[in-house]
């Protein structure tokens, strides 16, 4: 059971979290992100710090530390349970405070992401302790570990976790952190933003769970984007591919890659509402049910790149070598067009964009388009669906397209726009697409 930071963000949804988690009897590890807004402040301290503006560090550690103080107080009732928290408060803030001493670099910078996890798992074991609920506490940073390549080592964490519970078999409730990790330096890392829900997916997957279920404020994965869409409704079934497509390309209820363990496990994932506990939300299977759209999903803060080159284009190798660039620079692309004498790609990480397009020029003249979106169609079998294409082209019709990726899967159609266009290209094939 995963929870996110909006579930656990104020005390009194702490308190349904606890609620929910005790409902039954059943074996489960709950895995909770930082709560709401931690992230962002922890992120602003390191990067206050990264500029030298120690001063401006200190003053968001202490904004952050006055919150927590606030919160724990609310949160818990009794003198030894309160007397507890401030002491877990006093040394997380004490480990930050200390930081402005020291050289800062990305290591440092990880340690500081990872105290929002710890924080929330540390004050919501300390409610279930005060509330005489039978937990243990279960440190991510003991078991879960990614390699030199920043990837999950899904048969370590296994074998770590298996030897763990079969310390407490009478147990059935355990607390663990998401997000945070170590590394194959044996330093705290973490599994990038939005990382509990990868963190819940590998540890279903590890313990061979019978559900993974993650708890957000919404009931369900939707058809469209709620916050831009008025006319949206939760979608009761999908399969891991739609699922997966809608995760990678903007559903904001998912992590991406947190689709991808379950699935090669087997294991259902379901997406629940912790305000409407009762409410069906979204059941993800490998079952494949029905044809045509069934979501629509938007990723911003995408660039296009274009390569063109009437002479090389058609040459053997030649996008092996445009690909290798990418390669070289770990990048991933996103969407891929080619004509005779041009291909586009799109990433969506412009950290080496400068030298990704130098080392491009060496193949012909290259254009590079930002502020682009990527709307995504999905639903199964649409690429195959007749007239699918057809509707989703006449519902933009209004809109320039800056590229179209169709037939590279059978369950999404993929349309690249001008970020300017997004809300109003979802509306349209909102108001087209779906029979209300």
């Amino acid at each position: 059971m995963k929870f996110g930071g909006t579930s656990v963000g104020r005390p009194e949804r702490m308190h349904q979290v606890k609620d929910l988690i005790t409902r039954d009897n059943e074996r489960k590890i709950v895995v909770l992100s930082a709560l709401s807004g931690t992230t962002n402040a922890l992120v602003g301290i390191g990067e206050a710090l990264a500029e030298a503006n120690k001063d401006l560090a200190k003053e968001r550690i202490d904004t952050l530390h006055k919150h927590y103080l606030t919160f724990y107080k609310e949160l818990l009732k009794g003198e030894a349970a309160r007397t507890k928290a401030e002491k877990i408060i006093k040394e997380h803030f004490e480990f930050l405070n200390i930081i402005l001493k020291i050289s800062f670099n990305e290591a440092i910078n990880r340690d500081i992401l990872a105290q929002g996890e710890l924080l929330s798992t540390k004050l919501f074991y300390t409610l279930l302790q005060e509330l005489d609920i039978n937990a243990v506490f279960l440190p991510a940073l003991d078991f879960m570990s990614i390699d030199e390549n920043h990837e999950p080592e899904l048969h370590k964490i296994s074998e770590k976790l298996k030897v763990i519970l079969a310390n407490y078999p009478e147990e059935s409730i355990f607390v663990t952190q998401g997000y945070i990790c170590k590394n194959h330096r044996n330093e705290v890392d973490n599994l990038k933003r939005g990382g509990s829900d990868y963190s819940a997916s590998l540890i279903g997957a590890a313990i061979n769970a019978d559900v993974v279920e993650i708890w957000t404020d919404i009931d369900g994965m939707h058809n469209n984007d709620p916050r831009i869409v008025d006319k949206t409704r939760p979608i009761a079934q999908l399969s891991f591919d739609e699922a997966a497509e809608l995760a990678y390309f903007g559903a904001k209820i998912l992590h991406p890659a947190s689709i991808w363990p379950a699935q090669q496990y087997n294991i259902a994932v379901k997406l629940l509402n912790t305000m409407e506990p009762d409410a069906k939300g979204t059941t993800i299977t490998a079952k494949e049910i029905g044809s045509g759209v069934k979501a629509l999903a938007a990723k911003d803060g995408i660039t296009a790149i274009k390569i063109k080159s009437s002479r090389m284009l058609l040459a053997y190798g030649f996008l092996r070598k445009v690909f290798e660039v990418f390669e070289k620079y770990k990048t991933a692309i996103d969407m891929i067009t080619t004509s005779e004498v041009a291909v586009s790609v799109t990433i969506d990480d412009l950290t080496h964009l400068k030298e990704i397009v130098q080392e491009l020029e060496r193949y012909g003249t290259v254009e590079v388009d930002n502020n682009q979106t990527i709307v995504s169609i999905v639903g199964n079998m649409i690429a195959e669906s007749k007239g699918t294409v057809a509707n989703i082209m006449d519902c933009l019709r209004e809109y320039p397209l800056r590229m179209v990726s169709y037939g590279g899967s059978r369950h999404n159609v993929s349309i690249l726009v001008e970020a300017q266009y997004k809300n109003e290209a979802l509306k349209s094939l909102n108001e087209g697409l779906f029979e209300w």
